[in-house]
């Protein structure tokens, strides 16, 4: 009962007291005292979320002391040397090639950034599946990458640890280890789905205990070892897990471990009852399956099942069938249950049958920094791996499972040392295939290759979820990652009966995911299991192959390579005999994986390369050659007939196998070695054999007749061109591709870029994922990946990325250099590795591109013929197909044919047919005497050919030939030569059989006896029917045809006179083509330029054969002078054949085709030209236009406009208003503008930060709201615009329509369904003729012609006269506009006006709603298009009229519009500024009962403002005079205004002498164009107000340092005027068409001064104009400035501060920027991308970035959701009304939102060759392309994101 009153006690106390007794020598009280406490507090029949045990724990542990200082002690002991810091999914680490030994090396930031890494190969990775850091670790990288931390070997400088510190740690954790285990124990059910998530909640309730034991892994190694201790002490473990004697939960506790462990074998417990009895009992298995023994493949065990299976095989088809493991597995151990003997192991355990709950996997890795528990864990899994095997096939969460696996496995499996322990003591190879073949049986299938019925062959079932979802790859990735370590290939290579297993592995593959061609019904579900066919076999078989070949490269590996072949060539041979396959493959099927002939191939390619053995010594008899080449035979010809349609009835599906097995990461370990290997059967089998193999397998042995017309049984006929193309195309590959013949690795690499880049430029990421690298799998790294850059440099030239103004993005591309192009373009390496056929076309046409462009040949170039690499001696074998009779008589018809256009023949072939001749040249074999010899025994003198020499060969003529034919063939009307002394040549005509009819018709009876025999045999046993098996083998050379039922007409025997050489036909194909005769004359030979004909078409390629030929023999030479010397033309074959006719036919038909199409085309290009003119070009906003709308020709008479949708051209009217297209879109560009030229930086540690204060919107809304508190509110909203935020901006594309059309346009658009990417009930829409984006119609006032005259004319009419009028203007009431379809439509245009921006930059009034606001925002429109037409002709006007902006500017359209509405409301005469501009009124003091506040004086008026309202109000037309009137008005106030802001910034004696001096100027007879005198006027009347100059002038001493001259008075004085005078410019060009000339900066004020009319004419250069001679006042100068001044000093009731504020306003703004980012985007991901959100305080998962004002906001994040909107809309709504610019974090691209849509705009910050890296998918390091983020500027200024961005889609308000 002790424990209860510990219990009672307080925890730290106890730990104390506890701690001291136990430190004494005689613990045994202190002993028994914590062993009861423990009893009490750990209980496990308690729950486990009551965490008073864990504080007990805490406290003891602590012993006493606070546990936070326990830990800080501890730690300070900490004596580890690794980082090993563990993250999970989607933590950002760093991977350095230049660093790591191992592949899968990796590094946490930290590490990273205190590393020294420059100029190294490194990557930034977001981990898949979790990983841990490996800094320290020297087994895994050198030590020169190690970071500064773990660099210094800390641990050897620690103190040793105390003994007492961590005494009680050694007590309690023990226990505390059981209880978590009991807890563990206790929770577990078996998995049925109903329980699945109380394991999950298990797991929940133990949390914080889990969490508790990682906090102690994180103390640092002295805790560790003290943990490992405790974890691997088997002692402890016997002691405490079985719990007490008497303790009855304890015992249950322990029971149900045992029976979680009863299951844990590879077999289950009742499996193994069955299996003792008898291996091979069926039944016991539920199906009828047959069974297959593993054990059966192994060397000397008796083949035990055959009897059964025989009985069986009828049953089972069909069914599934399972494969049982048997006497093949060496060690019993693998499959029994487990043992525990240690904490370890079963905490292990539980993991694993809790799937790996991540915590766990991070406790368990935590520990790894410390040796002794590294190595007992690695054990400890390895020992469990087969049952983590079986856990994870049955999961239900696999790809989860997998991850941690994984993350585990590979922190063990990539430490060579570790690795090769294990494998010696655990035997962990054995274990891994044993578990893999296990894996696999769980869903084998029979094999319906070959023969169906009595197949014996299993192959995996591709459609299983085992497969389908990739559950193996965390076996096989282990697998591949412990075979990269030599050590332990060794062993797996050394280890025969290991191979053997894996080859029966392997042959499980073999042949699986089966197609069959569909003849009749298109299939009705297309399967797509053909990548889990392939992923299976490229991970599984392939890439271990791999790995086991990095270590068979030197000759002392010699007998692996051995040993394996041999294996391979064993199970070839059993799966031939299980497929029942003898000679022929069955027809119609195909399948892509032989996994065993890739091995077979790569290994031999290996030894010959790189371990100098003798090929001949690793091949099998000739019988075994045969078969080995059927299947890779029956792929490529399977390729050519999906390529030829011959497989569509299969669906898309086949095609993309087609596809997958050439891809770049398929086709090294796919297409390659098939390649290679029926290379080397060619190179040792009869080469006649081999090529009528060939064309029987492609199934064009029926078309290679010399008869114009022949019968195809197996083929229609538009599928015998491309089939014969395809064959011929294969041969081409199989005779030039030296890949594996002798190709250097570099050569290689060479070869694979040059194709690459020669069909399409490529940046540099996309060429290193589509060049094969020899696969390490787990690593980015392509063998010897320096060459690579290298290799690069050497053949492409880089083209940097530049913008095209269409938008469209480019990258950094490699193009191919013109010496690649000129010698090493290879056509034939083309095709082997495009995956689209298109590509080859593509790089076809660049390369007749750049023969164009460097004048090398100008018309359709031929694919260029390319010398190869010399063979390999051991290859050597392989030019026989090129000498070899059967060749050369396809050869010799092929060329008649074409020669005779018969049908079906094509370019492609005759360019083959050359490349194969020239081949043949360029190969000769030496030994020619043997060849000759069984020539003479065939006694053929003058059959086809004397001997097998090509050379020989060319010249031989051949005279007549005996042909089949069809009775109805233009052949048999002819009269038959006397001499039939020829043989015939009819190429088989019977499907069935491969050279029945060339032995007979050839008399080659010698070459082909071998195969003969076979087919005889073969025959006998299909014994198909007797008479034609016999017909077939008949030896008479007239053999007669089977001819089925209801066939084509009858075959009679024809002979053909020929008198024909290769050479003579060579020669009349050469005049055919160049269509002119004897285009060779007898003598070309001698002055031949050969240097010349490396490129150019089919003239050049036989040139070329020709001279070739003669320079290697004389008698060519002689037989082509000869030719040459009497060539006839050719005799056109008589007319009497239809194909001819039609060939002719077609030509000319082409030809008319031809003209026809040139004149459409003509047509059409003066139509776009057309259309071109009057249609703006939006892409490129600098393109000049033919549309100037405002220009001046409008007023001459009415305008005219065309409809872009009726395409009627008419004026528009009050009934038919026409309208300009146009989009209206709220926009703050101009309320971003700061004063300062540079942009602001954005801030990237937390000491920098953005101010937002000094912005041009912030200034207007505080200058408004000052006023509105001392002035009348309706005043105040006459003196100042807004819209600097949320403004209004129309723009236009310049095309017009009915405004009645573009209603029924909406509608159509309305009741279409295509997804659009705009709104149509949002009024939006694209330009009917050029696509723009749009969402209004705004009407053209009717032209109006009368008063065009009187509109322009100068005045001479005094000022004071102009001035009344205006004042008379205005007095006019505006006549009302009748109500007509125009007005309407204005008042909708208004409407769509105020609904683009939102209420809050609407109001501003202090009641809201009324005419004074309506008024405001109206103007203020006008204002905001003005403002930004300035800002987009770059803030001046110097550059006159050629800006684009005026081009589509709708000013002029949008002006009457508001003038319309704004007629609505008149002025007050009484308030009317043109009277306090014009006159001295009486001051009105008088009514002093007036309460109102009073009006804004007019000194701290917005001049620009009182321009737009004057304007607006007047009575349209104004005429030219009146508007000059107002502007000089104006004028007058904005200097006055100069002046005031000017004397603010004196010093008082400044001021004092400047008054003085201007004083004397006063009554001088311009003093009104003074502007000393002037100023001095200003400075005395307001120092009548004391307190105006009085403010800050401490200040102003501070900044007047420099002394004001008359010339700096004038300078400012000019700025501050600028921005007036040019808005008025912008006006008048726009009111009136003026033209704006052009100017140099410093002369802009002059020049607008004049356009304006405030200077007579160009001034002198000499006199320099003066800002005060623009002057023209309409009364006494200087009472009006009085007056003006005396409305601010009488200002009673406001602070001198505040009117001083008003007084000095600065109208000078700079361009708006974005923020100025830095250059490397690390420096902003690292800042930002763990930085905390302001609002939410947590740390986004998808952080953005705004770049206008450097905002930080969380992208879809539900965290900071207003209202069902995210933030990043909220942002663009507030900071850009609505068009908002977001950098994302992690994915380095830019969106933009625009209202309700958004798109990706792309990523401003590129790699070190010019890509972009979206999502940091390579985690390059990137850099700011400058060119890129200006254009993005740009686009954002001008307000064009809808125009030139085109892929947008609605947000929903979720970004």
């Amino acid at each position: 009962m002790m424990a209860a009153s510990l219990l009672r006690r307080d925890k730290k106390t106890t730990a104390a007291h506890l701690k001291a007794d136990l430190n004494r020598t005689d613990n045994s009280t202190g002993l028994r005292q914590l062993q009861e406490l423990l009893d009490a507090v750990l209980n496990p029949e308690k729950p486990a979320a009551d965490t008073e045990a864990l504080d007990w724990c805490k406290c003891l542990i602590a012993g006493g002391e606070g546990f936070e200082e326990f830990c800080k002690t501890v730690r300070s002991y900490d004596n580890a040397t690794l980082c090993g810091l563990v993250w999970t999914a989607n933590f950002v680490a760093y991977r350095c090639r230049t660093c790591g030994i191992s592949p899968c090396m990796s590094l946490c930031a930290e590490c990273f950034n205190n590393g020294d890494h420059t100029g190294h190969d490194f990557n930034m990775f977001r981990s898949q599946a979790g990983g841990a850091c490996d800094c320290g670790d020297s087994n895994v990288m050198r030590e020169s990458g190690f970071c500064r931390r773990h660099r210094l070997r800390t641990g050897e400088n620690v103190p040793s640890i105390p003994r007492d510190l961590l005494l009680m740690s050694e007590m309690v954790l023990p226990r505390f280890i059981l209880c978590i285990i009991q807890y563990l124990r206790d929770g577990y059910i078996e998995p049925d789905s109903s329980t699945e998530r109380d394991l999950q909640k298990v797991l929940q309730q133990l949390e914080p205990q889990i969490s508790f034991l990682e906090e102690l892994t994180k103390m640092g190694g002295a805790m560790r070892t003290v943990l490992t201790k405790i974890l691997t002490n088997q002692q402890t473990f016997k002691e405490l897990s079985m719990g007490q004697e008497e303790n009855l939960y304890a015992k249950k506790n322990y029971d149900k471990y045992l029976s979680a462990l009863k299951n844990s074998g590879l077999v289950s417990v009742e499996e193994k009852a069955q299996g003792a009895t008898a291996d091979v009992s069926v039944g016991a298995e539920g199906g009828a399956g047959a069974m297959v023994l593993l054990g059966t493949t192994a060397p000397g065990s008796p083949d035990e099942s055959s009897k059964e299976e025989d009985q069986d095989a009828g049953q089972s088809v069909g069914q599934r069938k399972r494969v049982k493991l048997s006497s093949s597995t060496k060690d019993p151990s693998i499959i029994e249950s487990l043992k525990h003997k240690c904490f370890l192991e079963e905490l292990l355990f539980w993991t694993i049958k809790y799937e790996f709950p991540q915590k766990m996997v991070t406790f368990l890795l935590n520990m790894l920094p410390d040796q002794d528990y590294k190595i007992t864990f690695t054990k400890t899994f390895v020992q469990h791996y087969a049952f983590i095997m079986k856990t994870l096939m049955k999961s239900h969460e696999s790809d989860t499972m997998s991850n941690r696996i994984v993350h585990i496995s590979v922190q063990l499996f990539s430490n060579e040392e570790l690795a090769r322990h294990v494998t010696e003591e655990c035997q962990l190879l054995d274990i891994m295939v044993t578990v893999l073949l296990y894996m696999m049986e769980s869903c084998l299938i029979k094999s319906e290759l070959q023969d169906e019925e009595n197949s014996r062959h299993v192959v995996v079932n591709c459609s299983e979820a085992l497969l389908k979802n990739n559950t193996y790859w965390p076996l096989v990735s282990d697998f591949i990652n412990i075979l990269s370590h030599q050590s332990v290939a060794k062993k797996f290579l050394e280890d025969h009966s290991l191979l053997m297993l894996w080859m029966s592995f392997v042959s499980f593959f073999q042949g699986m995911n089966l197609n069959k061609r569909e003849l009749n019904e298109h299939v009705e579900f297309e399967s797509q299991t053909y990548y889990a066919a392939f992923a299976a076999e490229l991970e599984a078989c392939a890439q271990p192959m791999w790995g086991l070949l990095t270590h068979c490269k030197v000759k002392e590996t010699q007998e692996y390579t051995k040993t394996v072949v041999r294996y391979c060539l064993e199970t070839l041979q059993i799966w031939f005999d299980a497929i029942g396959f003898i000679d022929e493959p069955a027809p119609n099927q195909v399948t892509f994986h032989l996994p065993l002939h890739r091995y077979y191939a790569m290994f031999l390619s290996k030894a010959i390369k790189c371990q100098g053995l003798d090929l001949d010594s690793l091949l099998p008899d000739q019988e075994m050659l045969m078969k080995i080449m059927v299947h890779p035979l029956q792929i490529q010809a399977c390729l050519s007939e999906i390529h030829s349609n011959m497989w569509v009835r299969n669906g898309l599906q086949i095609k993309g196998q087609a596809m997958t097995y050439v891809q770049s990461h398929f086709c090294n370990s796919m297409i390659d070695p098939d390649i290679y290997l029926l290379q080397v059967c060619a190179s040792r089998l009869d080469p006649d054999y081999f090529i009528s193999s060939v064309f029987e397998r492609f199934k064009v042995v029926d078309l290679l007749t010399m008869a114009s017309q022949h019968q195809n049984a197996v083929l229609d006929s538009e599928q015998e061109r491309p089939m014969l193309e395809g064959a011929l195309t294969f041969l081409v590959i199989l005779t030039s591709l030296r890949v594996h013949l002798g190709m250097t690795d570099d050569e290689i690499l060479r070869a694979e870029m040059v194709s690459q880049l020669c069909m399409n430029d490529r940046t540099h990421s996309a060429l290193l994922d589509l060049i094969p690298e020899n696969p390490n799998p787990k690593s980015g790294i392509v063998p010897g990946s320096c060459s690579f850059e290298e290799m690069l440099s050497a053949v492409a030239d880089f083209k940097a990325p530049v913008f095209e103004p269409g938008g469209s993005m480019q990258q950094g591309m490699y193009t191919p250099k013109a010496e690649v192009w000129e010698k090493e373009f290879d056509p034939i390496m083309v095709v082997l590795r495009t995956v689209y056929r298109r590509d080859v076309q593509s790089a076809m046409d660049r390369y007749s591109a750049f023969l164009k462009q460097s004048g090398i040949h100008t018309g359709n170039p031929w694919p260029p013929y390319k010398e190869r690499t010399p063979l390999h001696p051991c290859y050597k074998g392989l030019i026989k197909l090129l000498h070899c009779k059967t060749l050369h008589i396809v050869i010799f018809t092929l060329l008649y044919k074409i020669w005779m256009d018969h049908q079906n023949m094509s370019e492609h072939v005759l360019c083959m047919v050359l490349y194969l001749i020239e081949l043949g040249l360029d190969n000769q074999v030496q030994d020619n005497k043997e060849d000759e010899e069984p020539c003479i025994e065939e006694h053929c003198h003058d059959s086809w050919f004397p001997g097998t020499n090509l050379l020989s060969n060319l010249h031989h003529v051949i005279n007549f030939v005996r042909v089949r034919v069809p009775e109805t063939a233009p052949e048999v009307k002819r009269e038959t030569p006397p001499s039939t002394s020829t043989e015939a040549s009819s190429y088989g005509q019977n499907s069935r059989r491969l050279s029945g009819n060339w032995r007979e018709n050839l008399r080659e009876a010698q070459v082909f006896s071998l195969v003969a025999e076979r087919r005889r045999k073969f025959q006998e046993i299909i014994n198909r029917s007797n008479t034609e098996a016999a017909q077939v083998v008949r030896p008479k050379s007239s053999s007669t045809r089977w001819v089925p039922p209801g066939s084509h007409p009858q075959l009679v025997t024809e002979i053909l006179e020929i008198r024909e050489s290769m050479l003579s036909l060579l020669i009349k194909l050469h005049q055919k083509l160049s269509s002119k005769q004897n285009s060779l004359s007898a003598s070309w030979l001698e002055d031949m330029d050969t240097s010349r004909h490396a490129h150019g078409d089919g003239i050049t390629a036989i040139e070329r054969i020709l001279t070739k030929a003669a320079t290697r023999s004389c008698q060519i030479k002689r037989s082509i002078q000869d030719i040459c010397g009497k060539v006839c033309p050719p005799v056109p074959p008589k007319k009497n054949s239809p194909t001819d006719k039609k060939a002719m036919d077609k030509e000319e038909r082409r030809q008319r085709a031809r003209e026809r199409q040139q004149k459409l085309l003509a047509e059409f290009a003066s139509r776009q030209k057309s259309f071109m003119e009057t249609a703006m070009d939006v892409e490129s906003p600098d393109t000049e236009a033919a549309m100037d709308l405002g220009a001046s020709e409008v007023m001459e008479s009415e305008v005219l406009y065309d409809c872009v949708i009726c395409g009627q051209s008419g004026p528009s009217t009050e009934d038919r208003p026409t309208g300009l297209v146009v989009l209206l879109q709220a926009s703050s560009v101009l309320g971003h503008r700061c004063k300062n030229k540079e942009a602001k930086k954005l801030p990237t540690s937390d000491e920098e930060h953005i101010y937002p204060a000094d912005t041009c919107g912030v200034a207007h809304d505080v200058r408004l709201t000052l006023m509105q508190r001392f002035f009348k509110d309706s005043s105040c909203l006459q003196s100042v615009s807004i819209g600097w935020d949320g403004g209004v901006y129309v723009q236009t594309c310049g095309h017009t329509l009915h405004i009645d059309c573009h209603k029924s346009y909406m509608e159509s658009l309305r009741n279409d369904q295509v997804l659009q990417g705009f709104s149509v009930d949002k009024g939006e829409f694209t330009c009917p003729l050029c696509r723009q984006f749009a969402n209004s119609v705004l009407p053209c006032r009717p032209g109006r012609s009368t008063e065009a005259g009187a509109w322009h004319t100068p005045t001479n009419k005094k000022m004071c006269v102009l001035v009344k009028e205006v004042e008379d203007l205005q007095e006019k009431l505006g006549l009302f506009p009748t109500e007509s379809n125009l007005s309407k439509e204005m008042e909708l245009v208004i409407k769509d006006i105020k609904n683009t921006t939102q209420k809050k930059y609407m109001d501003y009034g202090k009641n809201p709603g009324s005419p004074d606001n309506d008024f405001l925002f109206m103007y203020s429109v006008a204002r905001t298009n003005l403002e930004l037409e300035l800002v987009h002709r770059g803030g001046n006007l110097c550059c006159g009229g050629a800006s684009a902006a005026a081009k589509r500017s709708c000013l002029n359209q949008l002006f009457h519009v508001l003038a319309m509405h704004m007629r609505l409301y008149s002025i007050d005469s009484a308030y009317n500024p043109w009277s306090k501009l014009t006159q001295i009124t009486q001051s009105r003091e008088a009514d002093s009962f007036d309460e109102e506040r009073p009006e804004v004086p007019m000194l701290f008026r917005d001049v620009p403002s009182l321009l737009i309202i004057f304007v607006l109000t007047m009575p349209q037309p104004l005429r030219k005079e009146h508007f000059s009137c107002v502007v000089k008005m104006l004028y007058n106030l904005q200097f006055t205004q100069a002046l005031a802001a000017l004397s603010t910034k004196f010093s008082p004696e400044e001021r004092q002498a400047w008054s003085t001096s201007g004083a004397l100027k006063k009554n001088a007879a311009n003093a009104e164009k003074s502007f000393e005198a002037l100023l001095s006027h200003v400075i005395s009347e307001l120092s009548k107000d004391k307190t105006v100059y009085k403010v800050n002038i401490e200040e102003t001493s501070m900044l007047s340092s420099s002394v004001w001259s008359p010339q700096s008075i004038e300078f400012s004085l000019q700025q501050f005027c600028l921005p007036f005078l040019r808005l008025s410019c912008l006006l008048q060009h726009h009111l009136y068409g003026d033209n704006l000339t052009g100017c140099l900066e410093e002369e802009e004020f002059s020049s607008l001064a004049v356009c304006l009319g405030l200077l007579p004419s160009a001034p002198q250069p000499s006199n320099t104009v003066h800002s005060a001679s623009c002057l023209e006042w309409a009364v006494s100068a200087f009472d009006l400035v009085t007056q003006w001044c005396a409305e601010v000093t009488g200002l009673s009731q406001m602070q001198a501060e505040q009117s001083l504020t008003l007084l000095v306003q600065d109208p000078q703004w700079a361009a708006p920027r974005l923020l100025q980012l830095p250059d490397n985007y690390n420096i902003i991901f690292q800042y930002y991308h763990r930085k905390a959100c302001t609002a939410c305080k947590k740390v986004p998962k998808d952080p953005a970035l705004c770049l206008v004002c450097g905002a930080f906001v969380c992208l879809k994040g539900v965290c900071c959701k207003q209202q069902g909107i995210c933030e990043c809309v909220l942002h663009s709504q507030h900071c850009g009304a609505a068009t908002g610019i977001f950098l994302l974090i992690n994915a380095s691209v830019i969106i933009i939102i625009r209202g309700h849509r958004f798109c990706l705009w792309g990523s401003v910050y590129l790699d070190a060759h010019g890509e972009e890296d979206r999502d940091l998918r390579r985690g390059k390091p990137l850099f700011l392309c400058e060119e890129r983020y200006r254009v993005l500027e740009q686009q954002w200024v001008s307000h064009t994101f809808d125009h030139i961005n085109k892929r947008w889609g609605p947000h929903y308000n979720g970004l």
